[in-house]
């Protein structure tokens, strides 16, 4: 159900709150401490405007894009989120086939309550976020299941060395199966996590699996510069949704910067309030290859199952290419430099 003058993508949080367990919700929407760096990232993309260009031809707007090799049907990705079963009894693997089905690729957090082997299964393009323990030597059984299992690439999660403190949080774990989390990790469930992750990992876990290894909670340009030089295939510009560091800076304020201080070297992503197709229009428009969502995919299969998360996608792209054209962009790579200047970005 949606308000006057609501889409169903503006309303899908709302749905979301009266569809699921208070708890639940709780623990989706949460960011850590008071929640201050989750709160500000939608807002951070609508601080930006765009110049449209004229006389350009887009009687046909094409927002297929490539994600490491492998072509999508448009720049949106789903980011890696814990719990899916409290959204869904199908959990990982429903929203593995909703990818599928939508052309996007799907990214499995290491707390995935399904197996690799089932999520890879349904076909979908999927890549494995991975915590690297403090003794890596334990995170091997779990990467070799990901890769026979399909696996495409691995995303390094580098901004947790601790996981940040969230208030009001035990309700969940109190009402959740133990079943429904880390069914993939093995004996590394309850191992510290590294706290000196370095960029040698990077090359250890290319060398190890045989895949690309996507960098992701880069926020500074020289961190993404040293992730490139150490055989990144991609750089992730995330916050981890307002979930780590409290303080931490909007993706949107210091993705332009990223990009720039990288020249095209490989693929730069980001996360992090892109709620809408004009978000994504900014996001690409600063330099983007790709924009992953970690909320709206939760929220979509909690409301409506696989249905919910195709629909989120279809209706993303249909925003998404009304607002290339009305900019004068027949395609997501035309939008770079359609930002009209501004004061009060992040200079890092």
């Amino acid at each position: 159900m949606t308000g006057p003058g609501l889409t169903w993508l503006a309303s899908l949080e709302e749905q979301a709150r009266r569809t699921l367990p208070p708890e639940v919700f709780r623990y989706y929407m949460q960011g850590a401490r008071d929640s201050v760096a989750a709160a500000e990232a939608r807002g951070a993309w609508t601080r930006f405007k765009v110049a449209p260009r004229i006389f350009a031809d887009v009687r046909d707007p094409d927002l297929a894009t490539d994600f490491l090799g492998w072509t999508a049907t448009s720049p949106f990705g789903i980011a890696p989120t814990t719990l899916q079963r409290a959204a869904d009894p199908g959990g990982e693997v429903t929203m593995a086939a909703a990818a599928r089905s939508s052309g996007v690729p799907v990214v499995v957090s290491s707390n995935a309550t399904a197996s690799f082997a089932d999520i890879g299964a349904t076909g979908a393009n999927w890549w494995l976020q991975a915590y690297l323990p403090a003794d890596r030597s334990l995170a091997v059984p779990m990467l070799a299941a990901a890769v026979e299992a399909g696996a495409r690439a691995v995303v390094l999660t580098v901004d947790t060395p601790v996981v940040a403190t969230k208030y009001d949080q035990g309700a969940v774990w109190r009402s959740t199966p133990a079943a429904w989390v880390r069914a993939n990790l093995g004996t590394a469930a309850d191992a510290p996590k590294a706290q000196n992750l370095g960029p040698a990992d990077i090359g250890w876990l290319r060398d190890l699996t045989g895949l690309p290894v996507v960098v992701k909670g880069v926020l500074r340009p020289e961190a993404a510069a040293a992730a490139v030089i150490a055989g990144a295939a991609a750089v992730w510009v995330s916050n981890h949704g307002g979930r780590q560091l409290d303080a931490a800076v909007a993706t949107a304020d210091v993705l332009g910067a990223v990009v720039e201080r990288i020249g095209g070297a490989v693929p730069v992503y980001v996360d992090g309030g892109v709620r809408s197709g004009i978000d994504a229009l900014i996001a690409l428009a600063l330099g983007a290859s790709g924009i992953f969502l970690g909320r709206p995919p939760l929220f979509a299969l909690a409301c409506a199952s696989e249905e919910g998360v195709r629909r989120l996608f279809s209706d993303l792209a249909e925003e998404l290419a009304e607002a290339l054209v009305l900019s004068g962009c027949a395609t997501p790579r035309e939008s770079r430099g359609l930002l009209a200047p501004r004061t009060g970005t992040t200079a890092l």
